[in-house]
């Protein structure tokens, strides 16, 4: 697929582009990751955000496989690396290593030099070796012994959690979580996707069998399309709104920043476009605002110890703040 030139609004010849290539690759996933469509649209929207994704969930309910299908439907690079507490962050970034034949130190890559990283059970590994992912993440480049060096492009973490396991683990500090730029879960399937599942038994890896829909460069003129999509003043006033609101709420000790508030604008491009809009609805704002926002919120010891959730309080919000009726040029 060729794309002209991004101007600076993008058209709806454009978003609709960006919708059917966005509707072929949930297809192309999907048949490695069976009945959960929502996720892998959450998933690729990070992608083309150029964003990161947390998953917190169980074992076996299916993260690798998704992690190698975004692989294999983008022609891109992918490895996975399994956070332990004995992990050091050398292990992840790369070495530099004296070669005695050539009397020079070269650098030997780490697992995170791949376009699709994932990084399992990412709190079992010390704080230090958590650290040595924020740089890449947020800067798309490693620094070893002062040399900064470029990871491939496109370029996305796929960090896991176990929520069942917590003892001997490190949680993820507010710094880290505000990295990623949306948080969700797989789940187990439904019925009739673990009976088609269990139907096909004999094959182990559904992903080896999965063609690539696009290539690296068109991931990056594709997310040039998205980041163009319209937002109307309005719609920017609303989401400020939502983020002032989590600051101000009375069980939340810590709301939403500007980071945060930027992350679901960009969201919220994505989206639109691909669902074939070039520009972006209150919706939009509404059906992202859980997993872009709720983990970069903190509820106060007395809200945890009744029960409450970011999430709850999230909806709450959402549901006293009115969206725009109207445009703000109306």
């Amino acid at each position: 697929m060729t794309i002209t030139n991004t101007p600076t609004t993008t058209t709806a010849q454009q978003a609709q582009q960006f919708a059917d290539v966005f509707s072929r690759l949930v297809g192309n996933v999907e048949q490695a990751v069976l009945g959960k469509e929502h996720v892998i649209r959450l998933a690729l929207t990070c992608l083309f955000s150029g964003g990161h994704l947390l998953l917190e969930d169980f074992p076996g309910t299916g993260k690798t496989s998704l992690a190698r299908a975004l692989a294999a439907s983008v022609h891109a690079s992918h490895t996975r690396i399994q956070f332990t507490p004995d992990l050091l962050p050398s292990d992840v970034t790369g070495v530099t290593i004296f070669d005695q034949d050539s009397r020079k130190f070269e650098f030997h890559e780490g697992p995170i030099f791949a376009s699709v990283v994932l990084a399992d059970e990412i709190n079992r590994a010390s704080p230090k070796t958590q650290s040595a992912l924020l740089e890449v993440m947020e800067e798309g480049r490693v620094t070893v012994d002062g040399v900064a060096r470029a990871v491939p492009t496109p370029f996305i973490v796929l960090a896991t959690q176990n929520p069942i396991e917590q003892a001997g683990t490190y949680r993820l500090p507010e710094a880290q979580l505000d990295r990623f730029l949306m948080r969700t879960s797989l789940g187990y399937p439904d019925q009739r996707a673990t009976v088609e599942i269990l139907a096909g038994s004999a094959v182990r890896d559904r992903t080896a069998a999965l063609q690539a829909v696009i290539g690296g460069p068109e991931v990056i003129e594709l997310a040039k399309v998205a980041a163009n999509v319209y937002v109307d003043w309005a719609v920017l006033e609303y989401i400020s709104n939502l983020a002032e609101a989590t600051r101000a709420a009375p069980e939340i000790a810590l709301g939403v920043s500007v980071r945060g508030a930027l992350s679901l604008v960009r969201c919220a491009k994505t989206w639109a476009a691909a669902l074939g809009r070039h520009y972006v609805i209150p919706d939009d704002v509404k059906e992202l605002a859980e997993p872009v926002l709720a983990h970069r919120m903190v509820l106060d010891a007395e809200a945890e110890f009744e029960g409450g959730t970011t999430a709850r309080s999230l909806q709450r919000i959402l549901s006293e703040i009115a969206p725009p009726a109207q445009r703000s040029d109306s």
